[in-house]
């Protein structure tokens, strides 16, 4: 173990930095980051009503097509973090393949996609508290509205909503608690989380397909839905699925999480390109099943019609009733809650890795890390207070939840193609045959390199322009909604070349305090062996 150790200082002093974060992350840590922030329960239960009420059960097949276009970015990732396993994954791996403005601003998108992420999450026990007990409540509903509130928007109900932000502030302040008392406590949290996430969902499969009361091809083939209003587009069915498809979406991103933690992962080579498919693919053929066993199980007083108001949520209280049915509700509670706190965690790790090469004003104080815990605590905080500022937008425009959970999305989209485009053209001139770590047995697509890749782009560009079309169905009537998405965009895209091109141009340097000297100071830097996540 100790070798291994010293062989990862060392690698990470080859990028020009010195060890500073805790190396206490394992197999199976590394695989839980990537697991909780895709957290199948949280998006499962916060969004499935979307692809419900849009396009029917059918909806599942679009859950394949995300999967399988994840799964060729999963890939093109796991390769850059067997060659760079540095904190930060997107940043730095655009770093490495592409030129400094490039790197930058694809830096600096997925910073954004990182922190609008955090608040989107925090709104999600909203979805479910209410539904355990009515306490939880504690904006009352008026008499002439229900809550939870079933209608869509999710949160057009002024109760509603301060109430949902009320829950949201309660858990990014636990979430920038915790992120500040350092990566241990982090990740046992997390270990655990992620643990009743895993035997909540198994047990969820299982539980649905043993009260199953009507055939796969039901499922797979109905294509009922409240709104009606998809199926009646132009493209018909076609532009129900699409807009069915960002459900799935919402959910299976993140999974780029093991990368990020690579500074803080024993031997991250071998560990975080694993954890990183692991992840994607564990989630996505778990949410599959809860999908289909889910719409299998449901009364038929809910299907089809009916599974828009509550999504996963209320098939789960309608199959197994109120005890348990609140049972798995506290469990996805929790899930929720491992979610935003590994979302809080991959925001503060972006902003430790940009500033510490000197690419945010104040990069000294967002790169300091704190002595004793080994933890950059300024970056925690800020990500809990800019979280807390975003979740007031819901009071003033009931459309502004549906709108940043895009937005999120979008931004985390491109940052994606922010990495898998230089990728592409950087493999065709022989990436990566002429890295030092080329020949060293580590993971490689060889062959399917290029196929892969340039699905990956396809599919990438494809679904950020399915997110971001200006539907007034899904994003509100008014100009300002349905192009909600495309001006949050556009607004980051020119904050990040202003503040590039005027500011941080010249300035991108590894901070000389983060830089790493010889190999003997690189090695004292290490104050604490790995202490727990499996061999």
């Amino acid at each position: 173990m100790a070798s291994e150790q010293r062989s990862d200082a060392e690698q990470l002093a080859e990028f020009g930095y010195k060890q500073e974060l805790h190396r206490t992350l394992g197999s199976f840590s590394s695989f839980a980051a990537g697991f909780s922030y895709i957290s199948i329960l949280t998006g499962m239960f916060q969004t499935s009503y979307l692809g419900f009420y849009f396009a029917g059960p059918a909806f599942i097949w679009a859950w394949l097509v995300v999967l399988f276009g994840q799964m060729m970015v999963a890939l093109q990732f796991s390769e850059l973090a067997a060659h760079y396993p540095l904190a930060g994954s997107v940043y730095q791996w655009s770093k490495q393949v592409a030129g400094k403005a490039w790197s930058w601003n694809t830096g600096w998108m997925y910073l954004c996609a990182q922190i609008v992420t955090v608040p989107a999450v925090a709104l999600a026990w909203q979805v479910i508290l209410p539904q355990i007990s009515t306490r939880f409540q504690v904006f009352k509903c008026s008499p002439s509205a229900s809550c939870p509130d079933p209608s869509f928007p999710l949160f057009n109900n002024p109760d509603f909503a301060k109430n949902a932000i009320l829950l949201g502030i309660v858990m990014i302040t636990l979430t920038t608690i915790i992120n500040v008392m350092g990566v241990s406590v982090l990740s046992k949290i997390n270990n655990v989380g992620v643990a009743a996430e895993l035997v909540g969902a198994s047990g969820l499969v299982i539980l649905f397909l043993i009260h199953a009361n009507r055939s796969p091809s039901d499922v797979l083939t109905n294509t009922a839905n409240t709104a009606n209003v998809p199926v009646n587009h132009a493209w018909g069915y076609l532009g129900a699925l699409l807009v069915g498809a960002i459900m799935p979406l919402y959910v299976m991103y993140g999974f780029d999480s093991a990368g990020s933690l690579a500074e803080e992962t024993d031997n991250p080579r071998k560990r975080a390109p694993r954890a990183i498919i692991q992840a994607l693919a564990t989630a996505g053929t778990m949410g599959f099943l809860l999908i289909l066993f889910g719409t299998m199980a449901v009364s038929d007083k809910l299907f089809p019609t009916g599974l828009g108001a509550g999504g996963l949520a209320l098939i789960t209280k309608d199959v197994l009733g109120s005890f348990w049915g609140d049972v798995f509700l506290w469990d996805c509670a929790l899930a929720i809650f491992v979610c935003c706190l590994a979302i809080h965690a991959m925001s503060v790790r972006i902003l430790f890795a940009m500033a510490r090469d000197n690419n945010l004003p104040a990069g000294d104080k967002l790169a300091s890390v704190s002595g004793t815990r080994r933890v950059p605590v300024v970056p925690a905080l800020l990500v809990g207070a800019i979280a807390i500022a975003i979740l007031a937008l819901n009071i003033a425009n009931p459309y502004a939840v549906t709108i940043v959970l895009g937005l999120g999305i979008i931004y985390m989209y491109l940052a994606y193609l922010g990495v898998t485009i230089p990728l592409f053209q950087r493999r065709l001139e022989g990436w990566p045959g002429s890295l030092p770590t080329a020949n060293q047995g580590l993971f490689r697509l060889g062959g399917w390199a290029l196929v892969t890749n340039g699905i990956a782009i396809l599919y990438g560009a494809a679904m950020v322009i399915n997110l971001a079309w200006p539907r007034d169905y899904f994003y509100g009537t008014k100009w300002y909604q349905q192009y909600g998405p495309i001006t949050g965009v556009a607004l980051v895209v020119i904050v990040g070349l202003v503040l590039y091109y005027g500011y941080q141009k010249d300035k991108m340097e590894v901070l000389p305090e983060h830089r790493a000297g010889s190999t003997a100071e690189a090695l004292a830097e290490i104050t604490q062996p790995p202490i727990h996540g499996g061999p």
